[in-house]
């Protein structure tokens, strides 16, 4: 199928591994021209190399850490500056750490700001040159909504889900598509950091209705249909890519 990518322009944030990486190399494989943003500028140039060497367009790359206040600023500045435009944005980029009860401010505003506010802050900065070409797409890859306890992170993801869901009635008009993908277990650094190989296997055999963790790829494959043209009538939509995982039905 073609997906009526080539030579779209996209800024991918947290695309220097796991999900984020994935995202960027099937973008690439598509034909988009990328800027692509993370803390780890060496695992970007990779990521770039690993995209020049399929063919693709050398990408735009962008060191920063969403925790600066300028953070959103100096990215889309780069983004803009690089590709000339950018059609498409995928927020990516956040993190996510078990709240003990009584988390003082500094932690509940360190989540709030790497899983919502810069997301949020990156999108509103590149609407005006969306809505002037009347076309984009903006997916946010957030997070699953059944808490095992508190979680900023988890918090920031409803607010994503909420924020996303509006922002996609006020612009749909302008061709413009707003869409969340909340990941399931997708194996990545963090997975193989925070799960024991004898947890994962367990998970796959009694939790996960298709048997196995995902893998980056198989977010990355949604998230190229979503960008293109192709899914000019879906929007406002949360897509969990889970395995099944997920209990609640919608």
């Amino acid at each position: 199928m073609d997906l009526q990518l080539k030579d779209r322009t996209a800024l991918v944030t947290g695309a220097s591994a796991g999900i984020g990486r994935g995202i960027a190399l099937a973008l690439g494989a598509e034909g988009v021209r990328l800027a692509l943003a993370a803390r780890r500028t060496k695992l970007l140039h990779e990521v770039a190399a690993e995209i020049v060497a399929q063919g693709g367009h050398a990408p735009v790359i962008i060191e920063c850490d969403l925790m600066q206040e300028d953070a959103a600023e100096r990215i889309v500045s780069a983004a803009l500056a690089g590709l000339g435009s950018v059609d498409i944005l995928v927020n990516n980029a956040g993190g996510s750490r078990a709240f003990e009860l009584d988390a003082g401010e500094a932690q509940w505003d360190e989540a709030l700001t790497l899983n919502f506010t810069r997301q949020r802050q990156i999108a509103h900065q590149l609407l005006s040159q969306m809505i002037g070409r009347k076309w984009g797409r903006i997916i946010n890859i957030t997070g699953k909504s059944e808490p095992e306890g508190i979680n900023g992170a988890f918090c920031a993801k409803a607010a994503m889900h909420s924020w996303a869901k509006g922002l996609s009635r006020a612009v749909g008009k302008h061709g413009i598509t707003v869409n969340c993908i909340p990941p399931g277990r997708i194996l990545s650094e963090q997975i193989l950091r925070n799960y024991t190989p004898e947890y994962r296997q367990w998970q796959s055999e009694h939790e996960i209705p298709v048997g196995e963790y995902g893998k980056p790829e198989d977010i990355a494959n949604l998230v190229c249909f979503l960008v293109s043209p192709l899914a000019r009538y879906i929007t406002g939509a949360v897509i969990p890519v889970d395995g099944g995982l997920r209990r609640y039905q919608f």
